[in-house]
Protein backbone atom coordinates (compact mmCIF):
# COMPACT_ATOMS: atom_id res chain seq x y z
CA UNK A 1 0.00 0.00 0.00
CA UNK A 2 1.03 3.64 -1.19
CA UNK A 3 2.41 5.15 1.82
CA UNK A 4 3.46 1.75 4.02
CA UNK A 5 7.06 1.54 3.00
CA UNK A 6 10.21 2.90 4.90
CA UNK A 7 10.48 6.53 4.63
CA UNK A 8 13.59 7.78 2.89
CA UNK A 9 16.27 9.24 5.28
CA UNK A 10 15.53 12.83 5.35
CA UNK A 11 18.15 14.83 4.14
CA UNK A 12 20.57 17.01 6.46
CA UNK A 13 19.59 20.40 6.41
CA UNK A 14 22.67 22.90 4.53
CA UNK A 15 23.79 25.16 7.32
CA UNK A 16 22.84 28.55 6.27
CA UNK A 17 25.57 30.58 4.60
CA UNK A 18 27.34 32.84 6.71
CA UNK A 19 26.10 36.48 6.13
CA UNK A 20 28.36 39.04 4.19
CA UNK A 21 29.49 40.86 7.39
CA UNK A 22 28.90 39.56 10.89
CA UNK A 23 30.61 40.94 13.96
CA UNK A 24 31.81 37.73 16.56
CA UNK A 25 32.55 38.58 20.17
CA UNK A 26 36.74 38.65 20.55
CA UNK A 27 36.31 39.86 24.28
CA UNK A 28 37.88 37.05 26.10
CA UNK A 29 39.80 35.64 23.00
CA UNK A 30 41.46 38.81 23.09
CA UNK A 31 42.15 38.62 26.66
CA UNK A 32 40.50 42.04 27.60
CA UNK A 33 38.95 41.65 31.26
CA UNK A 34 37.26 44.69 32.45
CA UNK A 35 34.37 45.41 33.89
CA UNK A 36 33.17 48.88 34.56
CA UNK A 37 32.88 50.25 38.43
CA UNK A 38 30.40 53.37 38.57
CA UNK A 39 30.43 53.14 42.46
CA UNK A 40 27.07 52.67 42.78
CA UNK A 41 25.68 52.33 46.29
CA UNK A 42 22.15 52.52 46.36
CA UNK A 43 22.05 56.00 46.36
CA UNK A 44 21.02 56.73 42.85
CA UNK A 45 23.32 59.41 42.35
CA UNK A 46 23.52 60.92 39.01
CA UNK A 47 26.96 60.08 37.96
CA UNK A 48 26.86 56.69 38.28
CA UNK A 49 24.01 55.75 35.41
CA UNK A 50 26.02 57.99 32.62
CA UNK A 51 28.62 54.81 32.28
CA UNK A 52 32.39 55.99 31.03
CA UNK A 53 34.10 55.31 27.54
CA UNK A 54 37.07 53.96 25.69
CA UNK A 55 39.65 54.37 22.80
CA UNK A 56 41.43 52.88 20.17
CA UNK A 57 45.20 54.46 19.70
CA UNK A 58 48.43 53.27 19.27
CA UNK A 59 50.40 54.66 22.57
CA UNK A 60 53.58 52.48 21.82
CA UNK A 61 53.81 53.97 17.68
CA UNK A 62 54.45 50.07 16.21
CA UNK A 63 51.34 50.13 13.69
CA UNK A 64 48.89 48.24 15.82
CA UNK A 65 45.54 49.67 17.77
CA UNK A 66 46.12 49.03 21.49
CA UNK A 67 42.74 49.70 23.64
CA UNK A 68 41.72 51.92 26.90
CA UNK A 69 39.13 51.35 28.92
CA UNK A 70 37.97 54.43 31.55
CA UNK A 71 36.88 53.32 35.07
CA UNK A 72 35.14 54.99 37.47
CA UNK A 73 36.52 53.81 40.57
CA UNK A 74 36.98 56.56 43.53
CA UNK A 75 33.43 57.28 45.80
CA UNK A 76 31.33 59.82 44.69
CA UNK A 77 31.41 60.64 48.53
CA UNK A 78 35.28 62.22 47.98
CA UNK A 79 35.02 63.94 44.63
CA UNK A 80 37.32 66.31 44.94
CA UNK A 81 40.40 68.29 43.69
CA UNK A 82 42.89 66.43 44.10
CA UNK A 83 46.30 68.08 42.87
CA UNK A 84 48.01 64.65 41.77
CA UNK A 85 46.84 61.13 41.17
CA UNK A 86 46.90 59.34 43.93
CA UNK A 87 48.08 55.52 43.57
CA UNK A 88 44.83 52.93 42.87
CA UNK A 89 43.60 51.26 45.70
CA UNK A 90 40.80 49.75 43.78
CA UNK A 91 39.55 49.06 39.85
CA UNK A 92 41.26 51.49 37.92
CA UNK A 93 41.25 52.29 33.97
CA UNK A 94 42.64 49.95 31.79
CA UNK A 95 45.28 49.89 28.87
CA UNK A 96 45.88 47.07 26.59
CA UNK A 97 48.65 46.16 24.33
CA UNK A 98 48.03 45.13 21.04
CA UNK A 99 49.86 41.75 20.93
CA UNK A 100 50.09 41.64 16.61
CA UNK A 101 48.01 38.32 16.67
CA UNK A 102 44.52 39.26 18.26
CA UNK A 103 45.44 39.45 21.72
CA UNK A 104 46.24 41.79 23.89
CA UNK A 105 48.41 42.18 27.51
CA UNK A 106 47.10 44.38 30.31
CA UNK A 107 50.57 47.61 30.28
CA UNK A 108 48.13 49.26 33.22
CA UNK A 109 50.44 49.64 35.96
CA UNK A 110 53.74 49.35 33.81
CA UNK A 111 52.12 52.36 31.66
CA UNK A 112 51.21 54.83 34.73
CA UNK A 113 48.03 54.64 34.76
CA UNK A 114 46.65 52.63 37.77
CA UNK A 115 45.38 56.06 39.43
CA UNK A 116 42.30 56.58 40.99
CA UNK A 117 39.66 59.11 39.73
CA UNK A 118 36.34 58.73 38.59
CA UNK A 119 37.14 58.66 35.28
CA UNK A 120 34.11 59.47 32.37
CA UNK A 121 36.12 60.06 28.96
CA UNK A 122 38.68 60.61 26.68
CA UNK A 123 40.31 62.45 24.23
CA UNK A 124 43.88 61.36 21.99
CA UNK A 125 46.53 63.99 20.84
CA UNK A 126 49.58 64.43 20.40
CA UNK A 127 49.34 68.16 22.02
CA UNK A 128 53.37 68.57 21.71
CA UNK A 129 54.11 67.31 18.62
CA UNK A 130 57.03 65.20 19.90
CA UNK A 131 55.39 62.16 17.94
CA UNK A 132 54.00 60.28 20.83
CA UNK A 133 49.95 60.39 21.53
CA UNK A 134 49.04 62.04 25.02
CA UNK A 135 45.56 61.02 26.87
CA UNK A 136 43.06 63.77 28.44
CA UNK A 137 40.93 61.70 30.56
CA UNK A 138 37.33 63.75 31.80
CA UNK A 139 36.72 63.04 35.64
CA UNK A 140 33.76 64.07 37.69
CA UNK A 141 36.03 66.15 40.15
CA UNK A 142 39.30 67.25 38.42
CA UNK A 143 40.33 66.09 34.98
CA UNK A 144 43.47 64.95 33.58
CA UNK A 145 46.18 65.65 31.23
CA UNK A 146 48.16 62.23 30.43
CA UNK A 147 51.59 62.80 28.77
CA UNK A 148 53.20 60.09 26.95
CA UNK A 149 57.29 59.63 27.46
CA UNK A 150 59.84 57.29 27.86
CA UNK A 151 59.79 54.95 30.72
CA UNK A 152 63.53 54.41 31.02
CA UNK A 153 63.27 50.58 29.26
CA UNK A 154 62.84 51.35 26.00
CA UNK A 155 58.77 51.35 26.55
CA UNK A 156 56.33 54.24 26.80
CA UNK A 157 54.28 55.58 30.12
CA UNK A 158 52.43 58.38 31.01
CA UNK A 159 53.08 61.19 33.61
CA UNK A 160 50.22 63.18 34.67
CA UNK A 161 51.27 66.99 34.08
CA UNK A 162 47.93 68.85 34.70
CA UNK A 163 49.23 70.77 37.56
CA UNK A 164 52.03 72.22 35.78
CA UNK A 165 49.95 72.24 32.22
CA UNK A 166 47.26 75.09 33.55
CA UNK A 167 44.69 72.94 33.08
CA UNK A 168 42.31 73.53 35.73
CA UNK A 169 39.22 71.48 34.56
CA UNK A 170 36.79 70.16 36.92
CA UNK A 171 33.56 69.41 37.56
CA UNK A 172 31.21 66.98 36.22
CA UNK A 173 33.41 66.72 32.97
CA UNK A 174 32.16 64.52 29.70
CA UNK A 175 33.46 64.16 25.80
CA UNK A 176 36.13 65.89 25.10
CA UNK A 177 38.22 66.37 21.65
CA UNK A 178 41.34 67.88 20.75
CA UNK A 179 41.36 70.66 17.72
CA UNK A 180 43.81 73.64 16.65
CA UNK A 181 40.73 75.75 16.45
CA UNK A 182 43.53 79.35 15.81
CA UNK A 183 45.26 77.16 12.92
CA UNK A 184 48.73 77.32 15.05
CA UNK A 185 49.98 73.82 14.67
CA UNK A 186 49.55 73.62 18.37
CA UNK A 187 46.82 71.25 19.72
CA UNK A 188 43.67 72.82 21.58
CA UNK A 189 41.42 71.40 23.73
CA UNK A 190 37.67 71.59 24.02
CA UNK A 191 36.07 69.87 27.06
CA UNK A 192 31.90 69.02 27.55
CA UNK A 193 30.55 69.67 30.85
CA UNK A 194 27.79 68.42 31.96
CA UNK A 195 25.42 69.69 35.53
CA UNK A 196 26.65 71.23 38.54
CA UNK A 197 26.54 68.33 40.22
CA UNK A 198 27.62 67.25 44.34
CA UNK A 199 26.44 65.24 46.55
CA UNK A 200 24.78 67.71 48.42
CA UNK A 201 22.68 68.48 45.64
CA UNK A 202 21.42 64.68 45.51
CA UNK A 203 19.82 64.77 48.88
CA UNK A 204 16.90 66.99 47.76
CA UNK A 205 16.76 66.04 43.86
CA UNK A 206 16.55 62.24 43.74
CA UNK A 207 12.91 61.29 42.98
CA UNK A 208 10.91 58.22 43.52
CA UNK A 209 9.33 56.44 40.26
CA UNK A 210 5.49 56.35 39.79
CA UNK A 211 4.54 53.22 42.18
CA UNK A 212 6.17 54.95 45.15
CA UNK A 213 8.94 52.16 46.00
CA UNK A 214 11.67 52.47 43.10
CA UNK A 215 13.69 55.12 43.71
CA UNK A 216 15.47 56.42 40.47
CA UNK A 217 17.90 58.61 39.13
CA UNK A 218 16.85 62.67 38.97
CA UNK A 219 16.92 64.01 35.52
CA UNK A 220 18.82 66.66 34.23
CA UNK A 221 16.71 69.47 34.83
CA UNK A 222 17.45 69.08 38.25
CA UNK A 223 20.55 70.24 38.21
CA UNK A 224 21.96 73.62 37.39
CA UNK A 225 24.66 74.41 34.27
CA UNK A 226 27.91 73.81 33.92
CA UNK A 227 29.81 75.85 30.59
CA UNK A 228 31.88 73.99 28.47
CA UNK A 229 35.78 74.89 28.48
CA UNK A 230 37.96 75.73 25.55
CA UNK A 231 41.80 75.28 26.37
CA UNK A 232 44.24 77.10 24.00
CA UNK A 233 47.84 75.22 23.45
CA UNK A 234 50.38 78.26 24.23
CA UNK A 235 53.53 75.69 23.78
CA UNK A 236 56.24 74.20 26.08
CA UNK A 237 53.11 72.00 27.58
CA UNK A 238 51.45 75.00 29.12
CA UNK A 239 47.04 75.69 28.18
CA UNK A 240 45.28 78.88 29.25
CA UNK A 241 41.31 78.82 29.70
CA UNK A 242 39.75 80.65 26.56
CA UNK A 243 36.88 79.52 27.46
CA UNK A 244 35.40 83.56 27.75
CA UNK A 245 37.35 85.13 24.98
CA UNK A 246 36.79 82.92 22.60
CA UNK A 247 32.94 82.77 23.10
CA UNK A 248 32.57 79.49 24.04
CA UNK A 249 30.90 79.87 27.71
CA UNK A 250 27.34 79.60 27.53
CA UNK A 251 24.68 79.08 30.66
CA UNK A 252 22.71 76.96 29.01
CA UNK A 253 25.36 73.97 27.94
CA UNK A 254 24.28 70.43 29.69
CA UNK A 255 26.95 68.72 27.20
CA UNK A 256 27.80 65.30 26.78
CA UNK A 257 29.02 64.88 23.00
CA UNK A 258 31.02 67.06 20.58
CA UNK A 259 31.89 66.67 17.34
CA UNK A 260 34.72 68.74 15.24
CA UNK A 261 34.17 69.31 11.65
CA UNK A 262 34.29 72.04 8.99
CA UNK A 263 30.92 72.02 8.19
CA UNK A 264 30.65 75.18 5.87
CA UNK A 265 34.11 73.85 4.45
CA UNK A 266 35.74 77.13 4.93
CA UNK A 267 39.00 75.92 6.27
CA UNK A 268 38.33 76.57 10.09
CA UNK A 269 37.13 73.69 12.49
CA UNK A 270 33.95 74.53 13.94
CA UNK A 271 32.18 72.57 16.94
CA UNK A 272 28.78 70.28 17.37
CA UNK A 273 28.02 69.79 20.80
CA UNK A 274 25.23 67.20 22.26
CA UNK A 275 23.35 68.87 24.94
CA UNK A 276 21.08 66.73 27.68
CA UNK A 277 17.75 68.37 27.47
CA UNK A 278 19.20 71.90 26.66
CA UNK A 279 19.17 73.56 22.73
CA UNK A 280 22.04 71.25 20.82
CA UNK A 281 24.85 74.19 20.27
CA UNK A 282 27.04 74.94 16.47
CA UNK A 283 30.19 77.07 17.24
CA UNK A 284 30.83 78.48 13.87
CA UNK A 285 35.03 79.14 14.09
CA UNK A 286 34.93 83.18 13.03
CA UNK A 287 38.31 82.52 12.01
CA UNK A 288 39.71 85.21 14.10
CA UNK A 289 40.48 82.95 17.39
CA UNK A 290 36.90 83.40 18.40
CA UNK A 291 33.71 81.56 17.79
CA UNK A 292 29.77 82.35 17.41
CA UNK A 293 27.06 79.87 18.75
CA UNK A 294 24.82 79.63 15.87
CA UNK A 295 22.89 76.37 17.15
CA UNK A 296 19.44 77.88 16.66
CA UNK A 297 20.02 79.74 13.56
CA UNK A 298 21.70 76.57 11.92
CA UNK A 299 18.01 74.63 13.00
CA UNK A 300 20.43 71.98 15.20
CA UNK A 301 19.26 73.09 18.36
CA UNK A 302 16.01 71.76 18.39
CA UNK A 303 14.04 69.28 17.04
CA UNK A 304 11.25 69.73 14.68
CA UNK A 305 8.59 70.58 17.28
CA UNK A 306 11.07 73.16 18.55
CA UNK A 307 12.01 71.07 21.94
CA UNK A 308 15.38 70.16 23.19
CA UNK A 309 15.85 66.36 23.65
CA UNK A 310 18.00 64.58 25.32
CA UNK A 311 21.17 64.50 23.67
CA UNK A 312 24.01 62.32 23.94
CA UNK A 313 26.28 60.64 20.98
CA UNK A 314 27.17 62.61 17.96
CA UNK A 315 28.86 62.34 14.74
CA UNK A 316 29.48 63.48 11.19
CA UNK A 317 29.80 62.46 8.21
CA UNK A 318 29.06 63.00 4.41
CA UNK A 319 26.83 59.18 4.21
CA UNK A 320 25.44 61.08 0.58
CA UNK A 321 28.78 61.76 -1.38
CA UNK A 322 27.86 65.65 -2.17
CA UNK A 323 30.90 66.87 0.48
CA UNK A 324 28.15 67.93 2.41
CA UNK A 325 28.27 66.43 6.30
CA UNK A 326 24.83 64.66 8.37
CA UNK A 327 25.32 64.92 11.94
CA UNK A 328 23.62 62.29 14.42
CA UNK A 329 23.08 62.80 17.81
CA UNK A 330 21.16 60.18 20.22
CA UNK A 331 18.11 60.79 22.18
CA UNK A 332 16.60 59.06 25.33
CA UNK A 333 13.59 56.78 24.55
CA UNK A 334 10.74 57.71 22.97
CA UNK A 335 12.21 60.73 21.20
CA UNK A 336 14.42 59.04 18.04
CA UNK A 337 17.86 59.13 16.89
CA UNK A 338 18.32 62.58 15.10
CA UNK A 339 19.58 62.69 11.80
CA UNK A 340 20.30 66.22 10.63
CA UNK A 341 20.79 67.16 7.16
CA UNK A 342 21.80 70.90 5.69
CA UNK A 343 19.15 71.64 2.87
CA UNK A 344 20.00 73.67 -0.20
CA UNK A 345 19.63 77.37 1.96
CA UNK A 346 22.30 75.65 4.77
CA UNK A 347 19.65 75.05 7.25
CA UNK A 348 20.14 71.40 9.08
CA UNK A 349 16.70 69.31 8.99
CA UNK A 350 16.05 66.49 10.64
CA UNK A 351 15.57 63.94 8.38
CA UNK A 352 15.91 60.62 10.55
CA UNK A 353 12.04 59.78 9.48
CA UNK A 354 12.42 59.89 5.99
CA UNK A 355 16.06 58.04 5.92
CA UNK A 356 14.82 55.06 7.72
CA UNK A 357 16.58 55.62 11.40
CA UNK A 358 13.59 57.49 13.21
CA UNK A 359 10.95 54.45 13.89
CA UNK A 360 13.50 51.98 14.23
CA UNK A 361 15.61 54.15 16.90
CA UNK A 362 11.96 54.75 18.86
CA UNK A 363 12.36 52.56 22.03
CA UNK A 364 15.74 52.49 22.63
CA UNK A 365 17.85 54.60 24.44
CA UNK A 366 21.25 55.65 22.50
CA UNK A 367 24.60 56.63 24.21
CA UNK A 368 27.86 55.95 21.93
CA UNK A 369 27.52 56.44 18.23
CA UNK A 370 29.53 57.01 14.61
CA UNK A 371 29.14 56.55 10.81
CA UNK A 372 31.02 53.93 9.67
CA UNK A 373 31.62 52.00 6.65
CA UNK A 374 31.39 48.43 7.89
CA UNK A 375 30.75 46.39 4.82
CA UNK A 376 33.61 48.47 2.86
CA UNK A 377 31.52 49.20 0.13
CA UNK A 378 32.27 52.79 -0.07
CA UNK A 379 28.97 54.00 2.04
CA UNK A 380 29.14 55.28 5.08
CA UNK A 381 27.05 53.40 7.73
CA UNK A 382 25.58 53.92 10.79
CA UNK A 383 26.08 52.35 14.47
CA UNK A 384 24.69 53.12 17.89
CA UNK A 385 25.47 51.69 21.32
CA UNK A 386 22.10 51.66 23.31
CA UNK A 387 21.10 51.15 27.15
CA UNK A 388 18.54 52.56 29.27
CA UNK A 389 19.37 54.51 32.87
CA UNK A 390 17.07 53.20 34.99
CA UNK A 391 17.58 49.80 35.70
CA UNK A 392 13.78 49.06 36.71
CA UNK A 393 12.25 50.66 33.73
CA UNK A 394 10.80 47.85 32.53
CA UNK A 395 8.75 48.01 36.06
CA UNK A 396 7.08 51.49 34.60
CA UNK A 397 7.08 51.03 30.69
CA UNK A 398 6.11 48.36 28.50
CA UNK A 399 8.21 47.61 25.83
CA UNK A 400 11.46 49.64 26.89
CA UNK A 401 14.32 47.57 28.97
CA UNK A 402 17.52 48.36 31.00
CA UNK A 403 19.93 46.26 28.52
CA UNK A 404 19.45 46.91 24.78
CA UNK A 405 21.17 45.44 21.87
CA UNK A 406 23.22 47.79 19.47
CA UNK A 407 21.72 49.18 16.09
CA UNK A 408 23.80 48.75 12.97
CA UNK A 409 22.19 51.02 9.71
CA UNK A 410 23.87 50.31 6.70
CA UNK A 411 23.70 52.58 4.09
CA UNK A 412 21.71 52.46 0.42
CA UNK A 413 22.68 55.81 -0.67
CA UNK A 414 20.61 58.63 -1.29
CA UNK A 415 20.54 59.23 2.14
CA UNK A 416 18.44 56.07 3.57
CA UNK A 417 19.23 53.58 5.83
CA UNK A 418 18.33 49.98 6.14
CA UNK A 419 18.03 48.26 9.58
CA UNK A 420 20.85 45.28 9.29
CA UNK A 421 21.62 44.60 13.50
CA UNK A 422 19.58 41.35 13.17
CA UNK A 423 21.52 39.99 9.78
CA UNK A 424 25.52 40.71 11.76
CA UNK A 425 25.60 37.79 14.03
CA UNK A 426 24.50 37.06 17.31
CA UNK A 427 27.13 39.02 19.16
CA UNK A 428 25.70 42.61 17.98
CA UNK A 429 22.42 41.96 19.27
CA UNK A 430 23.18 40.97 22.97
CA UNK A 431 21.68 43.27 25.25
CA UNK A 432 23.98 45.36 27.01
CA UNK A 433 23.65 48.80 29.13
CA UNK A 434 25.45 50.56 26.43
CA UNK A 435 27.33 53.73 27.43
CA UNK A 436 30.70 54.93 25.28
CA UNK A 437 31.81 53.03 21.67
CA UNK A 438 34.52 53.46 19.42
CA UNK A 439 35.68 52.13 16.29
CA UNK A 440 39.15 50.57 15.25
CA UNK A 441 40.84 47.71 13.18
CA UNK A 442 42.81 46.06 15.98
CA UNK A 443 43.93 43.51 13.32
CA UNK A 444 44.47 45.60 10.35
CA UNK A 445 42.97 43.47 7.96
CA UNK A 446 40.97 46.31 6.42
CA UNK A 447 37.31 45.82 8.55
CA UNK A 448 36.56 47.89 11.37
CA UNK A 449 36.22 46.47 15.07
CA UNK A 450 33.70 47.57 17.73
CA UNK A 451 34.67 48.38 21.36
CA UNK A 452 31.58 48.74 23.67
CA UNK A 453 31.28 49.74 26.92
CA UNK A 454 28.45 49.01 29.23
CA UNK A 455 27.53 50.74 32.62
CA UNK A 456 28.68 48.77 35.90
CA UNK A 457 29.26 45.67 33.22
CA UNK A 458 31.71 44.32 31.15
CA UNK A 459 33.51 45.98 28.36
CA UNK A 460 33.04 44.05 24.85
CA UNK A 461 35.32 43.75 21.70
CA UNK A 462 33.62 42.51 18.68
CA UNK A 463 35.68 41.80 15.39
CA UNK A 464 34.45 42.24 12.39
CA UNK A 465 34.19 39.06 9.99
CA UNK A 466 33.81 40.42 6.81
CA UNK A 467 33.30 38.04 3.73
CA UNK A 468 32.24 40.74 1.03
CA UNK A 469 35.71 40.70 -0.54
CA UNK A 470 35.49 44.62 -0.93
CA UNK A 471 38.61 46.76 -1.55
CA UNK A 472 39.81 49.35 0.97
CA UNK A 473 42.76 51.86 1.54
CA UNK A 474 43.76 53.38 4.89
CA UNK A 475 45.42 56.60 5.41
CA UNK A 476 47.47 57.72 8.53
CA UNK A 477 48.79 61.48 7.72
CA UNK A 478 51.40 62.74 9.70
CA UNK A 479 51.40 67.24 10.31
CA UNK A 480 54.88 68.52 9.70
CA UNK A 481 54.12 72.83 9.40
CA UNK A 482 50.39 72.02 11.14
CA UNK A 483 49.50 69.85 14.24
CA UNK A 484 51.66 66.08 13.94
CA UNK A 485 48.18 64.49 13.91
CA UNK A 486 46.70 66.26 11.02
CA UNK A 487 43.53 67.32 13.16
CA UNK A 488 41.62 69.06 10.81
CA UNK A 489 42.63 67.45 7.60
CA UNK A 490 40.15 67.03 4.91
CA UNK A 491 40.44 64.10 1.95
CA UNK A 492 38.40 63.41 -0.25
CA UNK A 493 38.69 60.05 -3.00
CA UNK A 494 37.46 59.69 -6.12
CA UNK A 495 36.12 56.37 -6.79
CA UNK A 496 34.47 55.69 -10.30
CA UNK A 497 32.29 57.90 -10.40
CA UNK A 498 31.67 59.22 -6.36
CA UNK A 499 33.56 61.01 -4.25
CA UNK A 500 34.17 60.30 -0.95
CA UNK A 501 34.85 62.65 1.78
CA UNK A 502 36.40 62.42 5.51
CA UNK A 503 37.96 64.19 8.47
CA UNK A 504 41.22 63.23 10.78
CA UNK A 505 39.89 64.80 13.53
CA UNK A 506 39.49 63.86 17.52
CA UNK A 507 36.47 63.61 19.66
CA UNK A 508 32.52 62.24 18.49
CA UNK A 509 30.81 59.48 19.67
CA UNK A 510 30.10 59.38 23.64
CA UNK A 511 32.79 59.50 25.85
CA UNK A 512 35.41 57.84 23.43
CA UNK A 513 37.92 58.07 20.63
CA UNK A 514 38.22 55.83 17.67
CA UNK A 515 41.06 55.26 15.16
CA UNK A 516 42.52 58.32 13.36
CA UNK A 517 43.29 56.71 10.48
CA UNK A 518 40.93 57.53 7.68
CA UNK A 519 39.39 53.79 6.24
CA UNK A 520 37.80 54.47 3.16
CA UNK A 521 35.67 51.48 1.62
CA UNK A 522 36.75 50.67 -2.66
CA UNK A 523 33.46 47.80 -3.45
CA UNK A 524 34.75 46.73 -6.22
CA UNK A 525 37.11 49.05 -7.28
CA UNK A 526 40.48 48.00 -8.03
CA UNK A 527 41.79 51.21 -6.67
CA UNK A 528 41.17 55.10 -5.82
CA UNK A 529 41.36 57.15 -8.61
CA UNK A 530 42.73 60.06 -7.01
CA UNK A 531 43.26 61.39 -3.34
CA UNK A 532 43.23 64.88 -2.61
CA UNK A 533 44.19 65.99 1.06
CA UNK A 534 43.58 69.39 2.43
CA UNK A 535 46.02 70.06 5.71
CA UNK A 536 44.98 71.94 8.22
CA UNK A 537 47.07 75.03 7.17
CA UNK A 538 45.42 75.38 4.17
CA UNK A 539 48.15 73.25 1.95
CA UNK A 540 46.83 71.17 -0.53
CA UNK A 541 48.06 67.56 -1.73
CA UNK A 542 47.22 65.64 -4.48
CA UNK A 543 48.24 61.74 -4.99
CA UNK A 544 47.89 59.84 -7.83
CA UNK A 545 45.84 56.55 -8.00
CA UNK A 546 45.73 54.28 -5.29
CA UNK A 547 45.71 50.79 -5.05
CA UNK A 548 43.08 48.79 -2.75
CA UNK A 549 45.51 47.39 -0.39
CA UNK A 550 45.87 43.90 1.81
CA UNK A 551 45.56 43.17 5.00
CA UNK A 552 48.22 45.51 7.25
CA UNK A 553 48.54 48.06 4.92
CA UNK A 554 48.37 51.66 5.23
CA UNK A 555 49.80 54.72 3.22
CA UNK A 556 51.56 57.50 5.54
CA UNK A 557 51.42 60.83 4.08
CA UNK A 558 53.37 63.58 5.28
CA UNK A 559 52.64 67.39 4.88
Amino acid sequence: MAGCGPRPAARPAAPPAPPPVAFSDWTRRAGIEFVHDNGAAGRKWLPETMGSGCAFFDYDNDGWQDILLINGNESLTTVGRPRAAKPASGPTMKLYRNNHDGTFSDVTAKAGLAISLYGMGVAVGDYDNDGWDDLFVTCVGRSRLLHNVPDGHGGRKFVDVTAVSGIDDHGFSTSCAWLDYDRDGRLDLFVCHYVAWSPKAETRDNYFSIDGTHKSYARPQSYGSESCRLYRNLGGGRFADVTEKTGIRNARSKALGVAVSDYDGDGWPDIFVANDTEPNFLYHNQGDGTFKEVGVASGLAYSEQGTSRAGMGIDTADVRHTGAFDVLITNFSGEQLTLYRRDSSGLFLDVAAQSGVGIATQTYLGFGAFFIDYDLDGWTDLFINNGHIDDDIGLRDAGVTYAEPALLFRNLGGGRFQDVSRDCGRALAVPRVGRGAAWGDFDNDGSPDLLLMANHGPATLLHNDNRTGNGWIRLTLIGTTCNRNAYGARVQIKVGGETQTQEVRSGSSYLSASDRRLLFGLGSAAQADSVEIRWPDGKVQTLGPVKRMAPGGVRVVRE
